[in-house]
């Protein structure tokens, strides 16, 4: 698995940007050298290159990439004497591209194309927000859950159904099919690009039969979120949440190459997920669950909101991560909602 140790690209640093329009920047790269290089030599060269030119996380950008040129998935794995063999032409050239691709900045999850989360390995493209650790805490939370309920787990007959809104590369939605074979999902984000590499990371884990996959943008198309998402057991959503005045202070790697739409969540971070708690007493079940994550300043700003807003949904708990803020938020619909009227916020 792709260790996880790697700041580039998470998204409490700050605003992510757009591919479209903010294209990769033209870097200084070195020649190509003129004589035959070892593996443990490229990767000495190109740690000291990030180092001066200010890349974040030199060491592990080298190593990742180079691991990934030699079919490994950390330098660790490795077979023994590997990193002294000499590179052929062909590999350096290879190394050379996707390096400089870094020191444009570019996520190293972007510049090899592909990242693990949990036991998945999940292409990567931009501008298709990047999974971060955070988000595989939130999937152990709805499991848990989950697990508990007739129908989930190994062997059920009965068949839950979650959504996932804002599915990125189908992080969430496709960690939980592959926990639990009776579950189903359906899947819905604004971007067409996020919904293609949902649709192909589906495809190549094989679990495109139990996913349905929407290019929906819940802001503006609520009726259509309605008609084709519910009732489902649960939903789930790694939503916008940064605060609009925090987009100007994020990294290179977040700025210029991931959406930004999936980051922005407005002058206090909760524009989005007012909208998905709004709509959640109509799309879930009895008893159905909403699980959030969130920016540490929201889980209070939320529990208020909702009793002052949603008479259904009943604020169940705060989660911590694993640095200790409070990051989840956990709700559960309460009663029927057969003559609830569509008012959203």
């Amino acid at each position: 698995m792709w260790r996880r140790s790697l700041r580039v690209g998470y998204r409490c640093f700050g605003p992510k940007g757009t591919w479209g329009s903010h294209s990769v920047r033209t870097c200084s790269a070195p020649a190509l050298p003129a004589g035959r290089i070892t593996a443990l030599q490229a990767l000495d060269l190109w740690k000291r290159i990030f180092v001066e030119k200010g890349v974040t996380e030199p060491d592990h950008s080298s190593r990742y990439i180079i691991a990934y040129l030699l079919g490994a998935k950390t330098i660790e794995s490795l077979e023994e004497g590997k990193l002294t063999e000499f590179l052929s032409q062909e590999k350096t050239e290879q190394m050379w591209k996707l390096c400089t691709r870094r020191l444009s900045r570019m996520p190293v999850q972007y510049v090899i194309e592909e990242w693990d989360f949990r036991d998945l390995t999940l292409k990567m493209r931009p501008p298709v927000f990047i999974p971060r650790p955070e988000t595989e805490e939130l999937v152990e939370l709805v499991l848990t859950d989950l697990k508990r309920k007739p129908g989930t787990g190994v062997g059920a007959d009965a068949q839950h159904t979650c959504l996932e809104v804002g599915c990125g590369s189908g992080a969430i939605s496709l960690s939980l099919l592959k926990s639990l074979p009776q579950l189903k999902a359906i899947a819905v984000d604004q971007s067409q690009n996020a919904v293609d590499l949902t649709r192909e990371n589906a495809f190549r884990l094989g679990l495109q039969d139990r996913l349905q996959i929407y290019q929906i943008d819940v802001m503006r198309d609520a009726e259509t979120v309605l008609s084709l998402c519910s009732p489902v057991s649960a939903l789930v959503s790694n939503p916008p949440y940064l605060f609009s005045e925090d987009m100007t202070s994020l990294e290179p790697e977040i700025f210029r190459f991931e959406d930004h739409a999936a980051l922005d969540g407005g002058k206090d971070g909760l524009k989005v997920i007012r909208q998905i708690l709004s709509l959640a007493p109509q799309i879930l079940s009895n008893h159905g669950r909403v699980y959030l994550e969130v920016d540490p300043r929201h889980p209070v700003l939320i529990r208020q909101w909702v009793e002052a807003n949603v008479a259904e949904m009943h604020y169940v708990e705060t989660r911590h991560d694993i640095t200790g803020r409070p990051r989840f938020c956990i709700l559960q619909k309460e009663k029927s909602n057969k003559h609830h009227k569509l008012d959203l916020y």
